[in-house]
């Protein structure tokens, strides 16, 4: 799995969530540095589960629509003596 990266934008997002999460969910002040830090160790410890996940998520979709491609095919396959 390539390393997770986003852009300055993400990242100055990303950060700001953090900051503002620490701030009002656990009354802890966390500067935009330390904010990149976390944002950091989220991405390269826990990043690659969420990524796993919607790759498992995105699987069962395409699943499910390869299933329902199937089904629309045979409903228009013509009788024959050939059975399979």
């Amino acid at each position: 799995m390539a390393e997770i990266t986003f852009t300055r934008d993400e990242r100055d997002i990303i950060c700001r969530k953090i900051q503002l999460y620490m701030r009002e969910e656990l009354e802890q002040e966390v500067g935009q540095f330390d904010a990149g830090f976390l944002l950091d160790f989220f991405a390269e410890e826990i990043g690659p589960y969420f990524y796993n996940r919607g790759l498992y998520d995105a699987q069962a979709i395409l699943e499910s629509r390869l299933e329902n491609i199937a089904e629309a095919i045979y409903e228009i396959e013509k009788p024959t003596q050939f059975v399979r």
